[in-house]
């Protein structure tokens, strides 16, 4: 993909976020902004199909609009207009529906928000596969001013803005899903501590990808499943690392409603069939997702929200998640809760990876037991150190804990990668050097002094349990004597 392709597209989409951040920060405006990235895509999909039908596939989408228009005021031929484009795409937008015909709306004077806000409860209600993928977004809120003509002000702008970008279809599906990801990242940038967390930086995710995939790059199919999938960025970096991006199958699930549909938004901008998505709405560790069908999988990555409080109810113990444990996680600290939930979804030959805060290295009580019997079962296979200030929702250091079941046996392997990296902006962030040189450490299984050390269980028992990456790697620079 041309990369100046890339940077126009995503600039183009961002400069249209101006008339939203009058009224609010990013945090709240990619509430807005994507999805109706998402609604022009899907209005310039249908109308370079309506293109192909009229056999004009070089005029403009403006052109199309009109003949769209022309054809559906004849009830017959408007039905098998509307039948051709349901079987091809598997949505209708109908004519009065579209981006496009809002765009002429602003044009003669007489765009209405509440037109707009009609448009996308049709377009959800047209198929299943978008059922409610439009309800976080309030275009009648009341954050734009107390006249509705404050909010036909904003969204005409917005639209125009879009309107620049002439058609999307034009963009490579790779184009148009690496656009879409660096468009959420800019957000998540821009929020900083208001992110929440809804999106996993590409250096992390590129790591966490590779080290979960290595080995299983060329099997004939993969099953990759994220409990915590915020905006699908994990899932969706299987697609670059996997030969055949056809025999992928995804699973998520993610709790916040809005963060779930961009999830589902940044699947279609990638060009994943809906078959192939697996995407659920819900409470991780309230009620255990999936449990039907397939609920074990090749590749486990989560990045959690950390130290979250919950319920750690006495009828989790019977769960098949906790139920080997003996012990709940505290109900002050999930950070276990999802770990061991994660695992338990990983099949016999997979491989997980889950970031979380150091904290899970040697907290004691309810988690020391745990992280224990993990040991036992040679279920923690790698532990990785890295840098402070990695991610938008927090500045404190993370490490990657990998776990597999059926080890042969139950070394693990020390990783302190917190030193290395290079600053971005108010970010630290990983280069492909640094990326390169834990992967090369992670498959190499090899002590490299003030780096990497495979510590023996015996080792792990002399230290109780405690897996604490200065245990096992001196990283102490003695000053030099002048």
């Amino acid at each position: 993909m041309a990369k100046n392709t890339k940077i126009k597209l995503t600039n183009s989409v961002w400069r249209a976020a101006d008339p939203l951040r009058s009224s609010m920060d990013s945090s709240e405006f990619s509430q807005y902004l994507l999805p109706l990235v998402f609604y022009k895509y899907l209005s310039d999909k249908e109308l370079t199909y309506v293109l192909e039908i009229i056999e004009r596939p070089t005029d403009t989408l403006k052109n199309a609009q009109k003949s769209f228009e022309i054809l559906c005021k004849d009830e017959d031929t408007g039905k098998v207009i509307l039948n051709k484009i349901q079987e091809r795409l598997g949505f209708i937008i109908k004519p009065e529906y579209t981006f496009m015909a809002h765009i002429q709306a602003i044009e003669e004077g007489a765009f209405q928000t509440s037109d707009l806000d009609r448009s996308l409860r049709a377009i959800q209600n047209s198929n299943e596969v978008f059922m409610g993928i439009f309800e976080g977004i309030d275009l009648l809120s009341k954050k734009f001013g107390y006249k509705i003509q404050s909010n036909n002000k904003v969204f005409s702008e917005v639209l125009q803005s879009l309107s620049l970008i002439e058609n999307m279809t034009k963009y490579t599906q790779r184009e148009l899903g690496d656009s879409f990801e660096e468009l959420i990242g800019f957000i998540a940038s821009d929020a900083g501590r208001k992110s929440l967390g809804f999106y996993t930086p590409r250096s992390i995710t590129k790591l966490l990808t590779q080290i979960t995939l290595e080995g299983k790059e060329i099997q004939p199919e993969l099953s990759v499943y994220d409990p915590t999938m915020g905006s699908g960025s994990l899932l969706l970096s299987a697609y670059q690392y996997f030969h055949n991006h056809n025999s992928i199958t995804f699973y998520g699930q993610e709790l916040n409603f809005s963060t779930y549909n961009l999830a589902r938004m940044n699947m279609f901008f990638h060009g994943i069939q809906f078959k192939k998505q697996h995407l659920h709405r819900g409470d991780t560790l309230g009620l255990d997702w999936p449990t039907k069908g397939q609920t074990e999988f090749d590749a486990v990555l989560m990045n959690p929200p950390y130290s979250v409080k919950w319920s750690a109810e006495e009828g989790y113990l019977g769960d098949s998640r906790f139920k080997d444990y003996g012990v709940l996680p505290p109900k002050s600290k999930a950070d276990y809760a999802f770990l061991l939930h994660g695992y338990r979804h990983l099949n016999a030959t997979g491989t997980m990876t889950i970031l979380l805060t150091h904290g899970a290295l040697f907290r004691g009580g309810a988690e020391g037991k745990i992280r224990q019997t993990l040991l036992e079962m040679g279920a923690i296979d790698t532990i990785i150190g890295l840098p402070t200030n990695l991610l938008y929702a927090t500045s404190i250091p993370t490490v990657i804990i990998v776990l597999k079941k059926n080890r042969s046996n139950k070394d693990v392997l020390f990783i302190d990668a917190s030193q290395h990296f290079e600053k971005d902006r108010n970010l630290s962030t990983l280069t492909e050097k640094h990326i390169e040189n834990i992967l090369d450490s992670y498959k190499s299984r090899k002590n490299k002094p003030k780096y990497a050390h495979v510590a023996t269980f015996e080792e792990i028992v002399k230290n109780d349990y405690n897996l604490n990456i200065p245990r096992y790697i001196d990283t102490f620079e003695e000053e030099e004597i002048p």
